[in-house]
């Protein structure tokens, strides 16, 4: 991302709710194409996106293996999933854990699912049951055992990739871990952007690194040359350094991802993540 397009973060998810609010069942709203820039000057939007780059400045720099505190709320969340006070926000929270697995009827999957268990994060953190702090531990302990789960699943069903652009796409289902894991990689001491083709570095290094991780079930799915069948990634592999790549990746997901009709048409929208324009106060 360039300086001009760098966004501070929405503080809103560290605030819960009012206790007066009423929530409500998220809904489609983008039904067109012209709807698309009421999705792109939502409150929605703003509030995803702030969520994503908070959590990537979150893992900068840190291994998965990395020591966090997790608030005593987020260990509520392990052992009731929400609390009982909380309890009216469970149907609103819920569609969007119920979106994030593909869809049952095509067996799909792809970022658009992706970014529905990315929207389910988001709202646990405005409703208070996430904090802000514990950012590092959203990323490594939450994020990546959905990750886990959904390798598994794609590997077992043979899952089609939902919107996949081919050879020309990023990756075939996710987005995110890639954003997040070269975060973790800036300002590496040996690992550069050119390593992540190297096989030995990357056996070598993937259980502290997402984005390595990414790479070596890639490895795992296809067959062929590296620079076929992942053209973007090897092109990616060019880039200098960390810092840049991981800038390029928030521009292409905004891009690839958050401003395709595709992918956007299947969001849904509530009171916690609303579809009226943002507002200035947030």
């Amino acid at each position: 991302m360039a300086e001009g397009e760098r966004q501070t973060p929405s503080d809103s998810s560290e605030d819960a709710p009012p206790t007066t609010q009423n929530f409500i069942i998220p809904k489609k709203e983008i039904h067109t194409v012209p709807d698309m820039g009421k999705w792109k000057r939502s409150q929605a939007y703003a509030d995803y996106i702030g969520f994503i780059l908070t959590l990537n400045e979150g893992v900068k720099g840190k291994k998965l293996s990395f020591e966090y505190k997790v608030s005593e709320e987020a260990e509520n969340l392990v052992a009731t999933v929400v609390p009982t006070h909380l309890a009216a926000a469970v149907p609103e929270v819920a569609v969007y854990l119920k979106e994030s697995v593909g869809n049952s009827t095509r067996i799909d999957y792809g970022t658009g699912h992706e970014a529905a268990f990315a929207a389910f994060l988001c709202c646990l953190c405005k409703i208070g049951v996430l904090r802000v702090d514990d950012q590092i531990a959203i990323v490594f302990k939450v994020f990546n055992r959905y990750l886990e789960v959904m390798r598994k699943l794609q590997k077992t069903y043979r899952m089609e990739p939902a919107g996949s652009q081919g050879v020309w796409g990023l990756d075939d289902f996710q987005f995110l871990p890639f954003i997040w894991g070269s975060s973790q990689l800036i300002d590496h001491p040996y690992l550069e952007p050119r390593h992540f083709v190297d096989e030995k570095a990357v056996n070598e290094n993937h259980k502290d690194y997402m984005f390595l991780e990414c790479i070596l079930f890639i490895t795992e799915m296809k067959t062929g040359p590296f620079a076929e069948h992942s053209n973007q990634l090897w092109n990616i592999s060019a880039v200098p350094s960390w810092s840049k790549v991981n800038q390029g990746l928030i521009r292409m997901y905004k891009a690839e991802c958050l401003e395709k009709f595709p992918v956007i048409q299947h969001f849904k929208f509530g009171s916690l993540l609303p579809i009226h324009p943002v507002t200035s106060s947030c």
